[in-house]
This record gives C-alpha cells, sequence and structure tokens, in this order.
C-alpha cells in the first residue's frame, strides 16, 4: 500500500498497489503491520458499509468524542464520492481545516482519518456504497457532528445536495 500524505497532519489517501498477471491483478487492502510502521491505528474491531441510492446524498459531518474516539479507514466499492476530513484536534496544526478526496470503486484508494477528525461524503453517482473500517464500538453518546455546511469551516461541496438527515442537516454551529 501506499501512504498518501494530505494537507491534514495524520489523514492519508491510501492507494493499493496492484500485483497483475493474465487473470487481472491483486492487491492487500490492510496490514496491520504496515499501518502500525506507518505510526497509525491498526485497530479494527467493526466494519460498516453505506449504500446510497441517490447521486448528491451528504453524510456526515461525523465523530465521536472520548472515551469512544475512533479512527476509520473509508473505500468508495461501488460508485464515486466526495470524502471530506474535517480536523478537530485542538492540538493540530491544522486544526478546523478540511482535506477532501475523491474515493471510487474503479481507483480502489482509501482515506485514513484519525481521531478527532470529522468525517463525512457526498455521492457523485446514484446506487453508491461506502465501506467503513473502524477502530472503535458505535456508542450513540459519544456521537457527534459538526453541520456540513458550517460557516466556521467553508467546506466546498462540488455538487449539489440532494439528501441529507434531519440530524446532519441541523447540528448546530461550531462557535
Amino acid at each position: 500500500m501506499e501512504f498518501c500524505p494530505t494537507k491534514l497532519a495524520g489523514v492519508f489517501e491510501v492507494r493499493i498497489e496492484r500485483k497483475v498477471d493474465e487473470r487481472g491483478f491483486f492487491a492487500r487492502t490492510w496490514c496491520q503491520e504496515e499501518f502500525t510502521a506507518k505510526g497509525l491505528s491498526s485497530r479494527i474491531v467493526q466494519c460498516s458499509v453505506s449504500f446510497n441510492d441517490r447521486r448528491g446524498t451528504l453524510r456526515g459531518m461525523h465523530y465521536q468524542v472520548e472515551p469512544h474516539e475512533e479512527c476509520k479507514l473509508v473505500r468508495c466499492t461501488r460508485g464515486t464520492i466526495h470524502d471530506v476530513v474535517l480536523d478537530l484536534r485542538l492540538d493540530s496544526p491544522t486544526f478546523k481545516q478540511w482535506t477532501a478526496v475523491l474515493l471510487g470503486a474503479d481507483a480502489r484508494n482509501m482515506v485514513y482519518v484519525p481521531k478527532g477528525c470529522a468525517h463525512g461524503f457526498l455521492t457523485l453517482e446514484a446506487d453508491t456504497e461506502v465501506f467503513y473500517q473502524i477502530s472503535e464500538f458505535y456508542k450513540p453518546e459519544s456521537a457527534r457532528g459538526i453541520r456540513w455546511n458550517d460557516p466556521e469551516f467553508q467546506i466546498e461541496w462540488p455538487d449539489k445536495v440532494e439528501v441529507i438527515s434531519e440530524r446532519d442537516r441541523t447540528y448546530p454551529n461550531f462557535k
């Protein structure tokens, strides 16, 4: 795997390294040793999938607080998404900054989201599926969110938001 740093400290685009032959290719999408060697969390306790019927579906910006902060490895297994990570770590040099990575089934790339960062995405195609590997169990009492269009962050979304949950639409301003 290739770990490509983004502009946010500790956030990486992870690309597969294909071993091609006459059958197609083989590639590793997870290796505990490689993540540990990079200083990244290699703990996975839960995997989840998100299926989205419509283009323009926005999910996010979600995170969990202590003691259940989570790291995520996110991959789009069908379709394409505009994936966004927002740094909420007070001690981070990139606090309150965001980055976006285009994730797609054809690219087979992933985003590593460290603890203390919010995560969300916008589907760019109908029938899009997103797969998450998560370091902590989901705990509703620790679940939090940042509104997708909070003026404090000025996240740029590449397309119109057509579908969004009431919860995601009504998170309070960060301030």
